[in-house]
């Protein structure tokens, strides 16, 4: 969706009538509900989504129907060229807005990067934004929905941008923060700020919506937990749906609320690897001849990481597939297996059958998640509570919870043949034998029971259950009560007896009123039998349950009714989840203390020996308790009631319980209730105060002024109570004693401390707790007594001067968080010139900015809100500004991460202060400093730190408001600096340092990445610009004026600004380029006006542009812009043609730099010799074109290209520097490394010819120096490249001509044709698809003839592509009859410049029985600039020739061409090249035998040796002669390649081989009649007389003929007898024979 940038006019009708209204241009904003095509005069096309601005509306034509948008206010800000209209709505709502516009693009663009999950996630999220937003829109949400809603949204659109690499939003109340309008501090506290202190619970919602299976049947209980595979073990109760056999509820009231909330979810469990585990138990026959039905497993379920579901708060539907396990024996094991796709232990019956359930994430406490989730609660849901306490346990929540796992058992058979089926009975009774009802909780959904059965496993006397049941027992009957487990053995007969034979029990206490530990607990089985009753439960609870009860047990009879079978035990584990009993003993002796109220004493000391889980567990018990004790006798118990009490508050500083001090908040709000406490408190901490000048060891003081905050709380809140219950008696009493308090804590802080290390300590504790009192002081006192309060203790410290300084920067701390404080909340400045005071008498060192945020950040935070402040603000800048400077310099030189957030903290504070200054406070800085000296090094450390931040990137790539907040501020400082620097230090008193540093913070400042706009989606584009400008611009002037201020002593900062400038003007802005350009000709007018010249310029800005270019800047815009604006100066100046000559030259480079970029190096590496004749970057680049070759491995071209080097250098002994990977050596042996590497690379080639001379090359070095041991290496050497040659097989590549037509095309490739060496096994098809990878919006074109100048003007990409046949210059080793086909093959496709393409079309009327009679080629010859291969795989057409080839002539070219195809084919298998598989001579051969009698040549011979054709093209009578012979020696060839296949035939193929011969022998005598009928034929004998005497082969030649007549005659009396030919026949004759020897077999024939 788009903006419209104009302002428009509406109609309601396309009738032209009077205008009726009009509106401000601010007032009217209107966003498309329906396309227009703007079909009328005039007329706007509109989509969809885009807003318009309305200037008017009328009655008559206007540009679009009014009916077509809606309209809402808005209103303008910034009004000018960048103005914004901002609609009046919801904010959020414009963000979401905004937002999804730039999602939308990022969002498609990972489809096609093909990061699905990604994209079906930010899908999601997308859509359930538009769906929130609508909600807001609707209007009809409460305040509280309505702020839900928002916080949804926010969480999305966070998560969102995190995601896709968008930058982080700081928020305040769900809303965008506007950076105007808060101060820098601020904003840094909203990234860094401190963390959530109460830890937001989770709650996870699972409705069971269906369960599928085939047929039910039985009654079915499903079990819902959560499980984390991680740690192994289960999180949560269950959740219990029962079903009956038709799987419906058996309770039909919970249709459709089969749903439950798994509550008290941390943060820690929403990263744990969380799965819903479902175990379906039935009811039902144990085996296929049961009749008795029991409870037994039945299927498990696994949702597979529900971690992914629950980051959305959206209902999910999932799917869990049904699995039963393959053997019972491990069902404890089945999730489990099930996770880790243990496949072979459990099996799925069908993918179709399981349950379908929704997940929804809430989030809130319980009170929160009821008030917004009404219509979940009104049904009914199921609160399934975590295994455990959560993260925080407020005060008022009770729960007394004890779980219970049925491990395993190991029983006795007892006689029987078969392995038991046992099932365990379990009951909760009391101390008098009673069974406590509905005490056994099976799952939530389900009422509890009094007593359960576990599910049987068959045949099996060791069960492994693993079943989880809570019991929810009062805590009054938790004392006393036990557990007792029935063990029965249950028969599948037609009875279903059960028969009791044993029991086990354990008691839930321990007769030190401690429960159970939580652990396995092995219990003692005892014997018993059907008739046993429990009437008398003292007969078993006597004995021994487990092994720590026996050995704390006296002698036990052996003559009770019940025996211990000693062979039989079973396993439980139980957890407690209790806030009111606790299995440890000190605690249980404080909670009980007044059942010993003798040892009060020694159980206060105990109490710091418990554990800070229990504490924390139990804090209002515990709270309740001592003050408790303190009421019942203040004078003995109130000092050991205070140390405990600090103890606790103590412990709650924990970083671990830190979130537990809201629950501490809590208790002391609502349940504390010792109205009388104050007192005792009070003068404790007043007691512990006086003695901290006494004591040495000061542990129990400095842990009570660390406890200062929660002491004075319950304080003032015990004063509260006493008030309300006294009608505010004793308030006299009360302010008296907290002022001698005071007058106490002062004292402390007076004492000297530079001798006592435990002293500063006490202080130190003191100073950083009094800050939090403020609050509580407040409630009992009026502001101006608390600021009375805070002056006279902060005042009663001696300065830095006087005291150590240790303790320099916790007063400044406390003094920030007294700053900080609600106390300056208040109107007026009770407290500010105060605390200025204390600050500015500091003698501030660079050691006390240590913590120098926590100073400054308040102070900064006040100014920003108050704007009279401006004498404030010039005391801070002061005393603040050089040592903030110094001390992030010092931070800057570090790298420690920890540094780095350090730095964060001191650059926003910098920033801060910057931003309060105005010019005054600049100028009245400026006029501070004494000397020049002073204000240069001031001068130089703002902009080494400037510089730092924009170098070191202090703040994250994400936090880009931050990042170009303090581009902004560092903009608006340089502007208020930049007069200082001109007025001081140019003219006689220039002073190079500062002005080089300027020029360098300046041109850092212009190229930072978070200031280059072109790099940003239009949306923030549009955003940064409408906010700030493009500071760059700015920037840019400020450096151009400064530029134009130094005068003649510009000529220091030539060469050495030229590359920093450079880097400035190819910053793709044409504002910035056409500023700085012309600096480039002010530098060459100084140099020329000094030396005469400006070959230091030239020579810098060639350098400096090589190297920026070749970083991927600059375009060709900037390489027109750069020679049109310098060509324009230069004009006016004497020395224009060394000018003009000069930047044409450049401009050249960029050409062939930018060639570079596009991977065109050869013209690069070809401009630096020929052009600028710069050897070092010759070499450079020859070497990075190596390295890329390399790469790619193109060892030919990488050996060609390390060729050029090599070139380069001779065989001297001359040394040479160390330079890119060389080391320091002579010429001599850089030469020979040379010269080897390169050999290596055409050994990978294979191009072995081409490395041959080098090995000779360097065997006469090493020749000439007797160095025979290199020698006799580069001999073996060149030896292996003969052997290669002859041996290797190597393929011959293809090449293509490619043509780039387009004005889209790079400069190098527009409208230009090449020529392009493929790959090894690249063919057309292949090597097309791979130049459309490389040009995607590239269109091929799918014919050969070159395009029209549409085409080539056109802004588009067109490809045309074509295979074209290399042409060899004439190379004497192709001329060679005895030269191997296998070299020949080389000098075909090597080293060649020629490449042909042949266009077939008719000319004249087209003969329909012969077309061959008017087929004409069109032949195309291209010839390259260097021959391939080269340095490059593919180099530019220089030249075309186009021909004509006449019919005769190409049918001359397409049967010399067969033949020599064939005369390799056949060469190659007798020479045994190929073997094995002679298929391919066979397709080959049956190919041309069968196209001669077909068609083929015969065609040719009813075409040219027609005598019509003869006697009417006289001038062709020596090529038809030609072709008759290329005839004749063609049938020879085949001759011969028939007796070759014929001794390589297979049996199996003779009948091949037979229609082969057949055939060859039509095509002979074809040949044979057609001649005769034209009168061509000469006699045979003349044929042979001549032909062998006229090439003078001699009796050698004349013995093959003869020795080959008689292997025709042999053959022909062989006739279809197949048999075997003379086994050298073969071998004898050679394929050089004449080609008239076909006379020979006509006769032959005949006889």
């Amino acid at each position: 969706m788009f903006d419209k940038c104009q302002s428009v006019c509406s109609c309601y009708h396309f009738l032209c009538l009077p205008r009726i209204s009009s509106f401000p241009i601010s007032l009217i904003l209107s966003t498309v509900i329906c396309n227009f095509r703007g079909s009328v005069t005039q007329g706007l096309a509109l989509e969809v989504g885009e807003t318009v601005q309305i200037l008017e509306k009328c009655e008559g034509k206007g540009v679009f129907p009014a009916s077509y948008v809606h309209l809402k206010k808005a209103i303008v800000t910034n009004r000018g060229p960048h103005e914004t209209v901002v609609p009046l709505e919801d904010p959020i709502v414009t963000e979401v807005t905004s937002t999804l516009q730039e999602w939308a693009l990022l969002w498609k663009q990972l489809y096609v990067k093909h990061k699905v999950d990604l994209f079906y996630k930010v899908r999601h999220v997308m859509m359930e934004l538009i769906d929130l937003r609508r909600q807001l829109l609707s209007g009809h949400l409460t305040q509280d929905q309505s702020r839900d809603v928002k916080r949804h949204i926010t969480v999305r659109l966070d998560w969102g941008n995190e995601h896709l690499g968008l930058d982080l939003v700081p928020r305040k109340e769900f809303e965008m923060v506007d950076e105007d309008q808060i101060s820098v501090s601020d904003l840094y506290k909203m990234r860094h700020g401190e963390p959530c202190r109460v830890p937001v619970p989770h709650h996870l919602l699972v409705n069971l919506k269906s369960f599928t299976y085939n047929s039910i049947g039985e009654d079915t209980d499903i079990f819902f937990s959560l499980y984390d595979l991680r740690e192994g073990k289960t999180l949560s109760e269950k959740f219990m749906v029962r079903l009956n056999k038709n799987g419906g509820p058996k309770n039909p009231e919970k249709v459709d609320r089969l749903c439950a909330l798994f509550t008290d979810l941390s943060n820690k469990d929403m990263k744990r690897d969380l799965y819903i585990v479902s175990q379906v138990i039935r009811t039902g026959k144990l085996c296929y001849i049961s009749k008795v039905h029991y409870i037994q497993p039945n299927f498990c379920c696994i949702k597979t990481q529900v971690t992914n579901i629950l980051l959305s708060f959206i209902g999910h539907d999932c799917f869990l597939l049904l699995s039963r396990c393959n053997n019972e024996n491990e069902w404890y094991q089945i999730h489990e297996n099930i996770i880790r796709k243990s496949s072979t232990k459990y099996t799925a019956p069908s993918t179709n059958y399981g349950l379908i359930i929704s997940l929804q994430l809430l989030r809130g406490d319980m009170e929160q998640v009821r008030r917004e989730n009404p219509l979940i609660f009104s049904r009914g849901v199921a609160i399934t509570r975590k295994l455990g306490f959560p993260d925080v346990i407020m005060p008022g929540d009770i729960r007394n919870d004890l779980y219970l796992t049925l491990e395993r058992g190991d029983f006795e058979r007892g006689g029987k043949s078969v392995q038991k089926n046992i099932e365990v009975t379990i009951y909760v009774l009391y101390a008098d034998g009673e069974i406590l009802k509905d005490c056994i909780s099976l799952g939530s959904g389900e009422p509890n029971v009094p007593e359960h059965r576990s599910f049987v496993l068959y045949h099996n006397n060791s069960p492994r259950w693993s079943e989880v049941i809570k019991l929810p027992i009062p805590i009054d009957r938790f004392r006393g009560s036990h557990l007792r487990f029935e063990f029965r053995h249950c028969s599948t007969k037609d009875k279903g007896e059960k028969k009791l034979f044993g029991f086990a029990f354990t008691p839930l206490m321990r007769e030190d009123g401690t429960t159970l530990s939580d652990e396995s607990h092995e219990l003692y089985v005892y014997k018993c039998d059907e008739n046993t009753t429990f009437s008398n439960h003292a007969l078993y609870l006597g004995l021994p349950c487990c092994k720590e009860d026996f050995n704390s047990c006296p002698n036990i009879p052996s003559s009770l009714i019940f025996q211990r079978s000693m062979k039989e035990t079973f396993w439980i584990s139980t957890q407690l989840s209790s806030t009111k009993l606790t299995q440890n003993v000190d605690l249980l002796a404080l909670l009980k203390w007044k059942a010993h109220p003798d040892q009060v004493m020694d159980i206060l000391g105990r109490l710091r020996h418990v554990s800070g889980e229990e504490i924390v567990k139990f804090l209002q018990d515990i709270l309740d308790t001592l003050f408790s004790i303190l009421d019942d006798n203040t004078d003995k118990y109130g000092p050991l009631v205070f140390q405990s009490l600090v103890f606790i508050i103590n412990l709650l500083r924990d970083s671990k319980y830190y979130h537990f001090r809201p629950v501490m908040d809590t208790y002391i709000q609502k349940h504390f209730a010792g109205a009388l406490a104050y007192k005792e408190l009070i003068r404790c901490l007043k007691w512990y105060m006086d003695r901290s000048a006494e004591v040495v060891r000061q542990d129990h003081i400095q842990e009570a002024m660390r406890a200062l905050e929660y002491l004075f709380k319950f304080i003032i809140q015990s004063r509260i109570l006493y008030s309300r219950a006294t009608c505010g008696m004793e308030e006299e009493q009360f302010r008296t004693s907290v002022q001698e308090l005071f007058q106490s804590i002062r004292f402390v802080l007076s004492l000297d401390s530079r001798n006592s290390e435990t002293l500063i300590f006490t202080q130190a504790a003191l100073l950083n707790s009094f800050p939090a009192i403020f609050d509580e002081l407040l409630q009992m006192f009026t502001v101006q007594e608390v600021a009375e309060f805070v002056r006279g203790t902060l005042g009663s410290m001696p300065s830095t001067v006087h005291i150590g300084q240790s303790m320099d920067v916790v007063k400044l701390q406390s003094i920030a968080r007294t700053v900080d404080s609600r106390l300056f909340s208040f109107p007026g400045k009770c407290l500010d010139s105060f605390m200025l005071h204390e600050t500015h008498r500091e003698q501030l060192s660079l050691f006390l900015c240590s913590d120098f945020l926590f100073f400054m950040s308040p102070f900064l935070r006040l100014f920003f809100q108050d704007t009279s402040v401006q004498e404030e603000v010039e005391m801070m800048v002061e005393s603040l500004l050089d040592v903030l400077l110094q001390t992030l310099l010092s931070i800057m030189s570090k790298s420690q991460s920890q540094e780095a957030v350090r730095g964060q903290q001191y650059v926003s504070c910098l920033l801060s202060l910057l931003r309060q200054m105005t010019d005054i406070h600049f100028q009245h800085l400026m006029e501070n400093f004494q000397s020049k000296d002073e204000l240069k090094e001031f001068l130089l450390k703002i902009m080494c730190v400037f510089r730092n931040l924009m170098k070191l990137s202090i703040f994250p790539r994400d936090w880009n408001i931050m990042r170009l907040l303090t581009s902004n501020i560092i903009l608006t400082t340089v502007q208020y600096l930049s007069p200082a620097l001109h007025k001081n230090f140019t003219e006689a008193d220039f002073d190079f340092k500062v002005w080089n540093s300027y020029f360098s913070l300046a041109v850092l400042y212009i190229n930072q990445p978070s200031l280059q706009l072109e790099n940003l989606s239009p949306a923030k584009r549009k955003k940064v610009l409408d906010k700030y400008g493009d500071m760059r611009v700015m920037m840019t002037y400020e450096l151009f004026s400064m530029w134009q201020n130094l005068g003649e002593n510009k000529i220091h900062f030539i060469p050495g600004m030229i590359g920093p400038f450079l880097g400035v003007t190819l910053v793709p802005q044409v504002e910035v380029r056409n500023i700085m350009i012309p600096i480039f000709h002010d530098m060459m007018d100084w140099e020329q006006r000094k030396n005469g010249n400006f070959k230091q310029v030239e020579a810098e800005l060639i350098d400096k542009l090589d190297s920026l270019v070749s970083e991927g800047k600059g375009d060709e815009n900037y390489r027109e812009l750069f020679g049109l604006l310098l060509l324009e100066k230069i004009e006016q100046e004497t020395w224009r043609e060394t000018g003009i000559s000069f930047v044409t030259s450049v401009t050249r480079l960029m050409e062939r730099l930018l060639d570079y970029r596009h991977r065109k190096f050869g013209f690069v590496v070809n401009f630096y010799k020929s052009e600028i004749n710069k050897e070092e970057m010759y070499i450079r680049y020859i070497h990075k074109l190596c390295d890329m070759h390399l790469q790619a491995e193109n060892y030919t071209e990488a050996a060609f290209t390390l060729l050029l080097y090599w070139e380069l250098l001779h065989w001297d002994e001359r040394p040479l520097k160390e330079f890119l990977h060389y080391p320091s050596q002579t010429e001599w042996h850089r030469k020979e490394g040379l010269c080897r590497k390169v050999i290596h690379y055409f050994n990978k080639g294979k191009c072995w010819e081409y490395g041959i001379p080098l090995c000779r090359e360097l065997a006469f070095q090493y020749e000439s120096l007797y160095d025979y041991q290199s020698l006799s290496w580069i001999r073996k050497m060149e030896a292996a490249y003969y052997d290669n040659i002859m041996e290797q097989q190597r393929l011959e590549p293809e090449f293509f001509r490619v043509g780039f037509y387009g004005r889209k095309f790079p400069f190098f490739l527009r409208n230009k044709e090449f020529v392009c060496r493929g790959h090894d096994y690249e063919r057309l098809e292949a090597f097309q698809q791979r130049m459309l990878g490389e040009f995607p919006q590239a269109i091929a074109m799918q014919h050969p003839n070159q395009p029209d100048e549409a085409i080539l003007q056109c802004d588009a990409q067109y490809l045309q592509i074509y295979a074209v046949t290399p042409v060899p210059d004439s190379v004497t080793v192709l001329q060679m009859d005895r030269v191997p086909d296998r070299i020949k093959s080389f000098y075909r496709v090597n080293n060649v410049r020629r490449f042909r393409y042949d266009r077939p079309f008719h000319k004249g009327p087209k003969d329909r029985d012969n077309e061959f009679k008017s087929l004409w080629i069109e032949r195309t010859t291209l010839i390259l600039t260097h021959p391939l291969p080269g340095i490059s795989r593919w180099f530019e057409v220089e030249k075309r020739e186009l021909v004509e080839v006449s019919p005769l002539e190409n049918a001359i070219s397409v049967v010399e061409n067969k033949n020599q195809e064939l005369r390799t084919l056949i060469s190659q298998y007798q020479h045994k090249q190929l073997h094995g598989n002679i298929n391919l001579l066979s397709m080959t051969l049956n190919g041309v035998i069968d196209a001669a009698v077909n068609g083929g040549i015969a065609r040719y011979q009813e075409a040219f040796f027609d005598k019509e054709y003869i006697t009417s093209h006289p001038e062709d009578t020596e090529k038809i002669t030609q072709l008759k012979d290329l005839m004749q020696e063609q049938v020879h060839i085949l001759g011969v390649g028939l007796a070759v296949h014929e001794k390589l035939v297979h049996p199996e193929m003779r009948p091949l081989h037979k229609k082969l011969i057949d055939q060859f022998q039509m095509m002979r005598s074809s040949l044979c009649h057609v001649s005769t009928q034209n009168n061509i034929v000469l006699q045979p004998q003349e044929v042979q007389i001549r032909t062998v005497g006229s090439k003078g082969h001699g009796s050698r030649e004349t013995k093959q003929l003869i020795t080959f007549i008689l292997f025709l005659i042999e053959t022909v009396k062989c006739g279809e007898h197949g048999r075997n030919h003379p086994s050298q026949s073969a071998h004898v004759f050679s394929l050089a024979s004449p080609p008239s020897v076909i006379h020979l077999l006509c006769l032959i024939n005949d006889l």
